[in-house]
């Protein structure tokens, strides 16, 4: 049963990330730098030390690009293929570890908020552990161990790493962002609503209620459970959002009650698609009826007892 409340979504954000990553022991399929662009969750470029070019993944930026453009990301990209390699000697070093397998990455980029703001980030790490994060409001950075401190004295001394990489986040990183949003805007800004299923099992006196959600875009999503009302944060168990092979998402949320008390429980989905939140209500071999605001009107979402 899918209930309708009031309340409108929130605008959608925006925002683009580059994951770089190098690793000691290339091997077949695993290259020994790959660099991978997101705009809101989607890869859109990709470079990688054996092709050492930068190339498109989706057609809106191919088609709104031109070899200028793909010149000057690939030489950037080269020269960052040659600076890890060298950061994973040193890091051997500096830890005294052998010549096994090791793996140094980055994390940067920006978002542009629901309300106009903007924000940007850069995470270092070593061997899947933190290992810097740059503070760009005061101009320093976070070492994670004794061994991070050494770099982070190093950049703050030279006294332009961080002012570098703040003037990206918040200039260049952002200008790009509004650039591939108006590139991809068709594909980006496309609306899929959610299909909603609920479903119950019951085992050892205990009913495990599933909140499922599939085939949806974009991916921001949220999934909540409510108990007369309330939202139950800490008792809800949620999974990833996860990619489809047609290019939309589905995550999920599960809540364990008892079963006597199964409809005081209802799965609030709150999504761009959405015209307003929904509510969603597990009830066995029963019809579907979605109601707003105690109209009754077509059904938005299919809910059935699995």
């Amino acid at each position: 049963l899918l209930l309708g409340v009031l309340g409108g979504a929130a605008s959608e954000p925006h925002s683009l990330r580059y994951f770089d990553t190098a690793v000691s022991d290339p091997s077949p399929g695993v290259p020994q730098f790959v660099t991978v662009g997101y705009v809101d969750g989607e890869v859109f470029v990709h470079y990688d030390s054996e092709t050492r070019r930068m190339a498109p993944r989706v057609d809106w930026i191919a088609a709104n690009t031109d070899q200028q453009y793909w010149d000057s990301q690939t030489e950037a990209l080269q020269g960052a293929e040659q600076v890890f390699r060298l950061d994973l000697d040193t890091m051997r070093e500096r830890y005294n570890q052998s010549r096994g397998s090791h793996t140094t990455h980055r994390m940067f980029g920006c978002d542009i908020l629901e309300d106009g703001s903007i924000r940007g980030f850069e995470q270092h790490g070593y061997d899947g552990k933190d290992f810097l994060t740059l503070d760009k409001d005061t101009l320093t950075y976070t070492a994670a161990d004794a061994g991070a401190q050494i770099t982070k004295r190093k950049w703050e001394q030279e006294g332009t790493v961080a002012e570098k990489m703040k003037y990206y986040l918040e200039n260049t990183c952002i200008e790009w962002l509004r650039k591939y949003v108006s590139y991809g805007k068709e594909v980006l800004q496309r609306r899929e609503r959610p299909e909603v299923r609920v479903s119950g099992m019951e085992a050892n006196k205990i009913l495990t209620l599933s909140c499922r959600a599939h085939g949806f875009y974009p991916r921001p999503i949220s999934i909540s459970w409510l108990k007369d009302g309330m939202v139950q944060e800490q008792e809800t168990k949620r999974g990833s959002t996860v990619p489809n092979s047609d290019g939309t998402y589905h995550a999920w949320a599960t809540i364990d009650v008892l079963p006597a008390d199964r409809d005081k429980y209802q799965c609030r989905v709150e999504h761009a698609s959405l015209p307003q939140p929904g509510l969603f209500l597990w009830e066995p071999q029963s019809n579907l009826i979605l109601i707003v605001a105690g109209v009754a009107v077509a059904v938005v979402a299919v809910i059935a007892a699995l």
